[in-house]
């Protein structure tokens, strides 16, 4: 049985499918994780099949601002849709999609007759239990939560209802707008498995039947992988470092942040290690060194603390180590995780991204590594997520629907 993952965003939206898809090929499915090409390699080293789609034009602020934004953002959904036609149109039995693509997936299951399954990286439902995570982490109250939650999925909707009437009209489906699509699989209780941990995001009890936390999926890496020499020599030669990096966040701006990041080390003493990530960071010294990608889950335990931009993964990742972080917020759903990390105590307040300076690091840093506190809480998560096992519940899930 093929099982199709589709998957597009940033390489933290897509490198928990890796993972995922490993533990289903080990289960004896055939997998394979269809994104954008930029990914390819991620997939292939996994040994998962990748499938291409296009991923050329990105979503940017732009210079007229939000209604720039949803234009570009449109035009990329737009061609999301036609490539993952094709990716279904090469052979599928199953298909599991994530938050991204399921409102364009929703057309091509219809079209097909395959079954489809939600594994989610966020939590998009509408809740009283806390805002869209778009806007942030601070509570408006329950009502005014599930409002807010409801005006989110019809701007998403608008975002995607370029690309549906061109789909439908491709599959030959009548017409049919994306909310009234949505609100179709809302009412028939269409099956969302969430991918992140009830340590950080419980279960909310006003969810339709259906939608489901079910704990992290991790992204692949070879267990025979080590860490860079020159990393191993850095941790060795002193006290745990902390890291600082924003991910595929701030291109353009690494000879600011890494300004910023050595004057905060420096003033709180401490000694760094830079992860370049898309914005570059990058500086030289005894007590500063500069790396690459590196799996996390081999870097992350030998930390004191984790200053990054509040990415899922990232944010996960520091959990899962127990190591404490302090979080730089730039965008999108990155204030809402920044916020539960601190709602747990495993990390200080959020610094925002345009706030952010080396002062204020500086402060932040001294904080979650001189006092115990934000470790206790980081340790106590790490235990949590212990008891949880994502990839687990999504193949019990596809069995049930390929088998029962």
């Amino acid at each position: 049985m093929r099982v199709v993952i589709a998957a597009a965003g940033s390489r933290g939206d897509v490198a928990p499918y890796t993972g995922l898809g490993v533990e289903l090929r080990r289960a004896g499915y055939d997998v394979v994780l269809a994104t954008t090409d930029t990914f390819a390699p991620l997939v292939r080293d996994t040994g998962l099949e990748f499938r291409g789609v296009p991923g050329g034009t990105r979503a940017s602020g732009g210079t007229d601002g939000r209604r720039e934004l949803m234009r570009t953002a449109a035009t990329f959904i737009t061609e999301l849709g036609q490539g993952f036609a094709d990716v279904v149109a090469e052979g599928a039995d199953l298909l599991l999609l994530s938050t991204t693509t399921a409102p364009l997936g929703w057309h091509l299951a219809e079209a097909t007759g395959i079954p489809s399954l939600g594994v989610y990286l966020q939590p998009t439902a509408p809740t009283g239990d806390f805002p869209p995570n778009v806007t942030g982490s601070r509570s408006l109250g329950r009502l005014a939560n599930r409002a807010a939650g409801r005006f989110a999925l019809r701007m998403a909707d608008r975002v995607y209802e370029q690309a549906v009437a061109g789909l439908r009209h491709r599959l030959q489906l009548p017409a049919a707008s994306a909310t009234a699509m949505r609100r179709r699989q809302e009412q028939a209780n269409w099956p969302v498995l969430h991918g992140f941990s009830t340590a950080l995001v419980p279960r909310p009890t006003d969810w339709r039947p259906g939608l489901e936390v079910v704990g992290n999926w991790w992204p692949s890496h070879d267990a025979a992988e080590r860490l860079p020499p020159d990393v191993e020599d850095f941790l060795g030669a002193g006290p745990r470092p902390v890291l600082i990096g924003f991910g595929s966040m701030a291109a353009g701006e690494g000879e600011r942040l890494s300004e910023i990041a050595v004057r905060a080390l420096r003033r709180a003493g401490l000694r760094g290690i830079l992860q370049a990530g898309s914005a570059g960071l990058a500086a030289d010294g005894d007590d500063v060194l500069t790396i690459g990608d590196v799996p996390h889950t081999l870097l992350f335990p030998r930390l004191a603390a984790v200053a990054h931009h509040g990415g899922a993964g990232t944010s996960a990742a520091a959990l899962r180590a127990g190591v404490p972080a302090v979080p730089v917020p730039v965008t999108a759903d990155q204030p809402f995780w920044a916020g539960r990390l601190a709602a747990i105590g495993a990390a200080t307040d959020p610094i925002p991204y345009r706030a952010l300076t080396a002062e204020r690091l500086a402060e932040s840093l001294d904080h979650v590594v001189r006092r115990q506190a934000h470790s206790r809480a980081a340790a106590r998560a790490a235990r949590h997520l212990m008891t949880e096992n994502g990839a687990d519940a999504v193949l019990k899930a596809v069995r049930q629907m390929t088998e029962g």
